[in-house]
This record gives C-alpha cells, structure tokens and sequence, in this order.
C-alpha cells in the first residue's frame, strides 16, 4: 500500500514537471534533493549545506553561527567598512542577496543572516501565541548579532518577512538603526486592515499560512517543492530573476517540516501579536525616527493596491522611495538598480 502511493505520488510529481527539474540545466541530482514524500518522510531539519556553497555565493565571506536569548542563527559576514545588515523574505534565505552582497562589500562590512526559522537557523518552539516567530522577537536576534560582531549602530535593508522585522527593529532599537530600506511591502497592519478579495486572492498565503496547525503543514508538506515554486513564479515578474542555483538553496532550506511550521509561525504570529505590537505603537505615537527608502517593484501586488510612500510616511518621520521595473524579488530581478539605490541611500 505504502509503496503504491508513493508512486502515485512520484507520478503526480513528474505530470507537473517537478522531481529533478529545478536543478541546474546538467547538474546531476544532489543527494539532499527532495523527493516526493508524504509529509510524515519529510526531514525535521534541512540537511547540511554542501561544502563549497558560501564560497560560490559569496566569495570572501566568513560563515558563523551566533547564539542569541532565543534562537542560534546561521550568517555570513564579508567586507569592510560601515556595518550593513541585509535580512531576506519567504520563502529564501540569504541566499537571496547573492548578486548584490559582494560588490556591497567593496564599501561596507555585509552581515546577511538567515532569520530565525528560516535557512539554517534555528527552528525554535512557536511559544504562546506564537510569540518566538513574532517580528520583536526576530528583531531581536538580529540586534545580537550586530552586537556579536562589535556593531551597535548599523544601515539595514529587509526584503518582504526581513522588512517587517527591519520595521520592528526600527521601532523597537531607534538607536541602533542609521538608516533603513524596506524593500516591497507597506506596513503590516495597514495591509491587513485593508484587506480586499484581490489583496486575499494575490497574497493567499497570508490567509492561509495563518491557519491553526497542522493543517497548512500538512498541505504544503504533501508538495513542498511545488508550492515553494509555484510562490515563486506568482511573486517573480522577471523570467531567470532566481537562478537554478539559488533555487537549490531555497529547496534544500524549505523541504522540512522544521522550516515548513516555522514559516507557519511567522505568518500566524503577523496576523495577531505582531498587530497588537503595531496598534500600541499607534496608540502611543511611536514611528521609524530613522530615514527610510522604500523600494517597491512596479509590476508587484503591493505597489499596485497602495501608495507606498504614503503608508510609510505613516509611520516614519523621513521617507524616499520609487518603483523598480520587477515583481516582488528585486534583488534578484533588478540587483543593479538596488546596488544604485543602496549606495546612494546608505552613505555615511
């Protein structure tokens, strides 16, 4: 019985052109690469990284795993010069910087961590109501790692999860933040309370990460390989924006059912005690002292239901911005025009 649905199963895989077919054009099949599997066969974790990974990325960049009050979180540093933290989105890693990171490290020392959760990170237990996948408590691991590597004051840029946590630490950490990048997202809050059924439709996983465990666990851990893609492909505007190799990365940090519910978590923790942090800063008046470059991709879901600037210049004090010729990705479908804005913006 087993083995025949696992055919089944393989079978489903190869009608969809899956299986191998995210690899590399030629790239033989890498030990690690998943399989169609009920979700019960997935990995707890993701397997080990293979060896020459960080240096194909990131040549000259030092891997390190520093332990913060509440996860042990996996990241790379490079260069030198004033300290710029870049943290990256669902469903990547830092992986996701890899076409801009080393010509940033020409001019600044580059931290580029994998969130809590997410990459090869530590997946900690969700705690009440979801607290430890909350924005403050990923802010937070961050400020520690700037302040392992001897940084008090850093420039920070997060793209999509790792701008919400960005904007998080900003509120939480004024002092520690120089200056700030939000790259395709408007704030949290504003974007649940103006939720519409083309919003819903475009951002489903909003809605259905959401959901009480295990059931969207379940669902994406039957095909994670598929959903992982087809997110991709439904966010990504520029065809070879994401490269097979990257693609890899993400594939092998995905399909786990450590990183499947951490990411889960994420999502149920923005919808309810990431929004009660974000009404108490309204209530109080807090906002992002900090000046903020709002980046967003002109053929995105989020520049086309707001004005980006001004939901940003709701909640910050100095805010600049403009649209990039992409979807979601930027970085890696326009890594040029970010690597122009980020070396105009972050100047000392």
């Amino acid at each position: 019985m087993k083995n025949s649905m696992n055919r089944r199963i393989f079978a489903r895989f190869g009608a969809l052109g899956l299986g191998a077919s995210w690899l590399a054009p030629g790239a033989a099949a890498q030990p690690w690469a998943p399989a169609a599997r009920p979700p019960a066969e997935l990995p707890d974790l993701p397997p080990p990284p293979p060896a020459d990974v960080d240096q194909r990325f990131f040549p000259g960049f030092r891997a390190e795993s520093v332990r913060t009050a509440g996860a042990t979180i996996h990241v790379l540093r490079g260069g030198t010069g004033p300290p710029l933290l870049l943290l990256h989105g669902h469903p990547q890693t830092h992986v996701m910087w890899h076409k801009i990171a080393g010509e940033l490290a020409r001019q600044y020392t580059v931290v580029l961590p994998d969130l809590r959760g997410y990459g090869d990170s530590s997946k900690p237990d969700g705690g009440t109501d979801h607290i430890n996948y909350s924005f403050r408590s990923m802010a937070q691991d961050q400020v520690e790692v700037m302040r392992h590597f001897g940084f008090e004051k850093f420039y920070l840029a997060g793209h999509d999860r790792g701008g919400r946590v960005a904007h998080r630490l900003c509120l939480d950490h004024p002092s520690a933040v120089l200056k700030v990048s939000l790259l395709d997202i408007a704030p949290t809050l504003t974007m649940y309370n103006a939720t519409s059924k083309e919003f819903a439709t475009k951002y489903v996983w909003w809605f259905f990460q959401i959901q009480p465990y295990p059931t969207p666990e379940h669902l994406i851990g039957l095909d994670p390989v598929y959903y992982l893609k087809h997110h991709l492909a439904v966010q990504g505007k520029t065809p070879g924006g994401v490269t097979p190799e990257a693609l890899q990365e993400y594939l092998r940090c995905y399909c786990c059912k450590g990183t499947i519910h951490a990411v889960c978590e994420d999502y149920r923790a923005a919808a309810s005690v990431d929004l009660d942090m974000d009404r108490a800063d309204d209530t109080a008046g807090r906002y992002v002292t900090a000046p903020l470059l709002a980046l967003w991709g002109a053929k995105g879901t989020v520049g086309h239901l707001w004005n980006v600037l001004d939901t940003w210049r709701a909640k910050a004090n100095t805010v600049s911005g403009q649209a990039l010729d992409c979807g979601h990705f930027l970085p890696e479908e326009q890594p040029q025009a970010v690597l122009a804005q980020f070396k105009m913006f972050f100047r000392p």
